[in-house]
């Protein structure tokens, strides 16, 4: 009975290491309608920006959490500000294009100033061990991974559902040309908002660096699983992302653990059998 309730944890963190990943997809896809592709460009991006700060200039692990947002946030606005904002009506072929372009890009930037060996960091010590509870040791930092998703849920629901900014976004997406008669700034407003969803990339980049390691590859590891997660939960949903994020993350896991031979394949079937029934996702926004 501990194993099987090992394995259903380790799936819920799994599931909000996607959640972590996928989140500003859900912001920037759902809330903007914009096609980006290059998502996880921007999540590599925080991976990197951890190692670098963790590795090469000795920061504790934590305090680059915040970094790994902030910048990865900045260099997306300045991308939003040169070339995304362009294409916002050119149509979905363009903007794919052009967001996985940026893909390609920035392996080989990664590739060239990090190499295209896997990158880790050291763990403090209270995130290296385990939690015993019972019988059950759970890992320490698969448990802060679920407190930070939950953390980053609740914080992103209050601002986006309940605050002035996010009925702006909302109003400039549904209707620009009124939002912008009414007296509001467009290009801010989705600058900002894209910042918002890329930093969170990074974030997730950051958090991910000990489990699914960073290497220049990481934009495109990452995007299936992310696209699969905002497909399942919704466009523009983040409490669909949430549990679409914790089912895709219990159902992989504990497929591999009971059927090894095609555990592999199983999150594949699940996405089909929801978006059969659902092909707009659980928690779909009107």
């Amino acid at each position: 009975m501990s194993t099987l309730i090992a394995v259903l944890f380790d799936g819920l963190s799994y599931g909000m290491l996607l959640f972590l990943l996928s989140v500003g997809l859900s912001v920037t896809l759902g809330l903007m309608n914009f096609t980006n592709l290059a998502h996880g460009a921007f999540a590599m991006l925080g991976g990197y920006v951890t190692y670098a700060l963790v590795e090469l200039a000795g920061w504790p692990f934590l305090a680059t959490l915040p970094f790994a947002f902030i910048v990865t946030a900045i260099i997306a606005a300045g991308f939003e500000v040169v070339l995304f904002r362009r294409i916002y009506k050119s149509g979905e072929l363009n903007q794919v294009l052009l967001t996985i372009g940026v893909v390609f890009a920035s392996y080989a930037v990664a590739a060239f100033f990090f190499g295209t060996v896997h990158h880790s960091v050291e763990l403090p010590g209270y995130l290296k061990g385990f939690v015993e509870i019972g019988a059950l040791k759970l890992p320490s930092y698969r448990i802060f991974l679920v407190v930070v998703a939950l953390l980053i849920t609740t914080v992103l629901v209050g601002v986006l559902e309940y605050t002035r900014f996010g009925a702006m976004v909302r109003a400039a997406v549904d209707n620009g040309k009124v939002a912008s008669g009414l007296g509001l700034n467009i290009s801010v407003i989705f600058a900002l908002t894209f910042a918002l969803g890329s930093g969170l990339a990074g974030l997730g980049g950051a958090l991910a660096i000990n489990i699914l390691f960073i290497d220049p590859n990481f934009g495109f590891h990452v995007l299936v699983p992310v696209l699969i997660v905002v497909s399942i939960g919704g466009l523009g949903s983040i409490w669909g992302s949430f549990v679409a994020a914790a089912a895709l993350g219990i159902f992989d896991v504990v497929g591999k653990f009971l059927f090894p031979e095609v555990g592999a394949f199983l999150i594949y079937l699940f996405m089909v059998v929801i978006l059969f029934f659902r092909p707009n996702g659980l928690f779909a926004r009107r």
